[in-house]
């Protein structure tokens, strides 16, 4: 991977592990809003999209819930919609005020210093909103390593490769000269639709065999080992 020029992360599952905390907040939700709450092994598969399409996949409602949405024509998908908007509500108050801590992965500030000061640029592309990225980078103070990043109301949501395209024309790179890491098959998927190099880390949500699929050049289990690859 020696013509590499830039490492573009993923966040959540990735560099921050906060899986535990994005799992207690939607199942916070879904109860506020009296709806099923879903299993743990549910919310992993959607972590890493966008919320508005990992809400529609958690809770289809094109069957309607509860009462009083309204019995007119069309009225299904506006009562869908004013759900899945509640939900989000209730998501991101509950992110903000939930304990689960959610700390950086051993390893990932050192790899992180480490690519940066032999020259190679960083970038995110995450699932997280760009109020909710531009949080945790003031709280982890990493900010000042990456050139560029986008979030999921900055583009289209995983596994769309637009993200990645934005990335590459601000930077004047061509996706043989970049490489996405991250922990989900929405990661892999993503960077494999435009043949952009990618490593697969198994600490995250999905295992060494999801992520294989998707052709990485890698699937890492270790910072170490992550680290050593560039």
């Amino acid at each position: 991977m020696q013509d590499i020029r830039l490492a573009i992360f993923d966040w959540d599952g990735t560099l921050m592990d906060s899986v535990g905390r994005i799992v207690a907040c939607v199942q916070g939700a879904a109860r506020d809003c009296e709806l099923a709450v879903p299993a743990p092994t549910q919310i992993r598969q959607i972590i890493g999209l966008s919320l508005d399409v990992a809400m529609s996949r958690l809770f289809p409602l094109s069957s309607g819930s509860g009462s009083g949405s309204g019995s007119g024509s069309g009225s299904g998908s506006a009562f869908d919609e004013r759900q899945i908007a509640a939900l989000i509500d209730r998501y991101r108050h509950h992110y903000l005020h939930d304990a689960t801590p959610s700390p950086l992965f051993s390893g990932a500030g050192e790899l992180l210093h480490d690519w940066r000061s032999r020259g190679l640029q960083l970038a995110i592309a995450t699932g997280k909103s760009r109020r909710g990225l531009d949080r945790v980078l003031d709280e982890t103070g990493l900010r000042p390593l990456f050139v560029t990043s986008r979030g999921a109301d900055e583009a289209r949501s995983k596994p769309d490769p637009l993200m990645l395209e934005q990335i590459l024309d601000e930077l004047g790179l061509s996706p043989r000269q970049a490489v996405m890491i991250g922990d989900s098959v929405h990661d892999m998927a993503m960077a494999e639709a435009i043949a952009m190099p990618r490593i697969g880390v198994t600490w995250g949500v999905d295992s060494r065999d999801a992520l294989s699929r998707h052709g990485p050049v890698a699937v890492v289990d270790s910072m170490t080992a992550l680290r050593a690859l560039l």
